[in-house]
């Protein structure tokens, strides 16, 4: 690592801007990412399923955050973590934490891209497929390392920034206390896949017919969080979420 923590320029949470990375980083253009307005299931129905992935922004309120705490404290042991593997005989999910400055957006689709139904149709070649391949043997601090330096994957996150509606933050408070998310289903499991956590979190089963987009999903990753809040008496259910699904015909 060098010295000076390295940054990238925040990404807006915007269908254009993340549909742009995953082509770039090499998800095939078959691929494509939908706004989330609502969870109710009446709202969902203009998005194709099955849907492969969540990426969700989340304020970090007073209630999540002590959650969040102690579940980092009690993930155990963490070298399989670090390796990505939940409990033996089980599938691996390849996860990185974050050592790069305000990428957590970039993180978040990584993360949803090489792990659950899209990893197989990542396109031979591509920086995601270098990416993928390379991070698997590695320990947590030798992935770090791997992402921090590939050159590749900042150029395409940099090349997205001015894509979303809002433009470029001016400086880097703007997002302090925000966090992408992803969800994806991975080996019948929904995993949570953060960064800045201590490692990937399973949040429970899901059937052959269960997409992340499935009331069951829904209520075991973002509807935890939101209920989180909602016990705690906060009133903090902002958040801002899309879908990583095909290509409407």
């Amino acid at each position: 690592m060098t010295q000076e923590k390295k940054y990238f320029t925040m990404l807006e949470n915007h269908p254009q801007v993340f549909t742009t990375l995953a082509h770039k980083l090499g998800l095939p253009p078959s691929l494509t990412f939908h706004d989330i307005y609502s969870l109710s299931p009446e709202n969902l129905t203009h998005i194709p399923r099955p849907c492969l992935a969540l990426i969700a922004i989340i304020p970090l309120t007073p209630s999540w955050d002590a959650d969040r705490k102690a579940e980092d404290a009690c993930l155990g042991d963490p070298t399989g973590y670090y390796h990505g593997i939940h409990s033996p005989g089980q599938n691996p999910i390849i996860w990185f934490e974050q050592t790069i400055g305000d990428a957590c957006g970039s993180y978040a689709l990584l993360h949803c891209a090489i792990n659950g139904p899209a990893a197989a149709l990542i396109q031979p070649g591509s920086t995601l497929d270098q990416i993928c391949k390379e991070a698997a043997p590695l320990l947590r601090d030798e992935r770090a390392k791997l992402l921090y330096d590939n050159q590749a994957f900042e150029e395409a996150h940099q090349s997205v920034v001015a894509l979303g509606d809002t433009g470029e933050p001016k400086d880097r408070s703007v997002g302090l206390g925000q966090h992408f998310v992803g969800y994806v289903k991975a080996n019948g499991r929904l995993w949570e896949l953060e960064g800045s956590r201590e490692g990937p979190l399973d949040r429970g089963e899901l059937g052959e017919d269960e997409d992340v987009l499935s009331p069951k999903a829904l209520e075991l990753g973002l509807g935890r969080i939101i209920k989180l809040e909602q016990e705690s008496g906060g009133q903090d259910l902002r958040f801002s979420c899309i879908a990583m699904a095909p290509k409407a015909e």
